[in-house]
């Protein structure tokens, strides 16, 4: 029997949409993870940028996921602060899946500079609890659609981010299918096929990472 990648490791998860509806990542993910022997907190915040998780803000719509079942909240839905969730939750891993909701599709400009100032607090918020990271880029969808989702673009943010989010290691989520591969309900959000496709990718990707070795034996 093989041997379980993450065992023993207390992994904390945070993310936008796609952590954050009933058909989302936040169930695939979390069994996948946990099959593979790690202690799991998930928390999605809709529409969340990286800044904001600097501070508690109102989402839209939002879902955490601990030792039970997925909890999932409509208005009432807040991002927490990166250092008050780490001191509360202990992670010896952060996962960061963000992304889509930094790209601005719909902009014929990417905001750089605002995206650097977002991802770099937060890296930094992250380090300075020196509790090792990993942050998941964003995945192809298709194009078009409600958030005018396109290739360009993507492709765009998740060369940014593979380049400013150290000290967290990069995991290129287009590297995971083709464009267009996994079917969307809008554009940018999948069917549960494609929510359990990138799951086990993310999962495969975290157990394979050569740090990872190095907290479990920490």
């Amino acid at each position: 029997m093989p041997a379980l990648t993450l065992a023993g490791l207390a992994l904390l998860v945070i993310g936008e949409s796609h952590l954050s509806q009933t058909t989302s990542l936040i169930n695939p993910l979390y069994e996948d993870l946990t099959a593979q022997g790690a202690k799991v907190h998930e928390i999605g915040a809709c529409g969340a940028s990286a800044g904001d998780w600097l501070k508690t803000l109102t989402v839209p719509c939002g879902a955490e996921r601990g030792m039970g079942a997925a909890i999932f909240k409509g208005r009432d839905a807040t991002t927490t602060p990166i250092k008050q969730l780490i001191a509360a939750h202990k992670p010896d891993l952060v996962v960061v899946i963000i992304g889509d909701t930094m790209a601005s599709y719909d902009s014929e400009a990417f905001p750089r500079a605002w995206a650097w100032q977002g991802v770099t607090s937060l890296t930094q918020e992250i380090a300075a609890t020196k509790t090792a990271c990993v942050w998941v880029g964003p995945p192809w969808g298709n194009v078009g659609g409600k958030y005018k989702k396109n290739d360009p673009r993507v492709t765009q943010m998740s060369n940014f981010l593979a380049t400013n989010v150290g000290p967290c290691t990069y995991v290129d989520s287009l590297k995971f299918s083709k464009p267009g591969q996994w079917a969307t309900l809008d554009g940018q959000h999948f069917t549960m096929t494609g929510y359990k496709a990138w799951s086990e990718a993310i999962t495969k990707a975290i157990g394979e990472l050569p740090d990872i070795k190095k907290l479990k034996k920490s």
